[in-house]
């Protein structure tokens, strides 16, 4: 399979899992996130759907691009590619857990876990191949960010 191909499959993947995510997170943004307490940082809701959107790209490029590295080093691509696959269903899981749920609190603690399996996936991902390690870096920056939030919004609201 040609490396583009590998690139649209992994990025079609990605925001597959984001567009569920956005199902999740669509009803609890209108009803009930409405309601909390936010910080003063707290970005306008329409900032989310465009950031999302372009990590989710970067995020499958970097995968496609390790993926295409599977026949020079197939064991290291298999482990890289096996973190990646734990964090994007713990990227999901935290919209669940957040928006469907409420639960500010357990959606933090399992921010903590995300953000160990972005930083290890980008760590893996960047001995393979530089620019998909690269890739991950916005990703984990705007998920430091988002642990920032959800604990500001949990402290406010407890």
């Amino acid at each position: 399979m040609n490396r583009y191909v590998k690139i649209a499959l992994f990025v079609a993947t990605c925001l597959a899992v984001g567009f569920v995510s956005g199902l999740a997170t669509r009803e609890g943004v209108t009803t009930w996130y409405s309601t909390v307490e936010k910080p003063s940082f707290n970005p306008p809701n329409w900032v989310f759907a465009p950031v999302w959107t372009l990590l989710y790209v970067m995020m499958g490029v970097a995968a496609g691009r390790v993926w295409g590295r599977s026949e020079a080093q197939p064991s290291e691509v298999r482990r890289a590619l096996w973190f990646f696959w734990i964090q994007l269903a713990l990227n999901a899981l935290w919209s669940v857990l957040f928006f469907v749920l409420w639960n500010p609190l357990l959606a933090l603690a399992e921010l903590v876990l995300l953000w160990l399996m972005i930083y290890e996936t980008l760590h893996k991902f960047r001995t393979l191949d530089r620019v998909a390690g690269w890739l991950l870096v916005p990703y984990l920056a705007w998920v430091s960010f988002a642990g920032v939030l959800n604990a500001s919004i949990w402290w406010l609201n407890r």
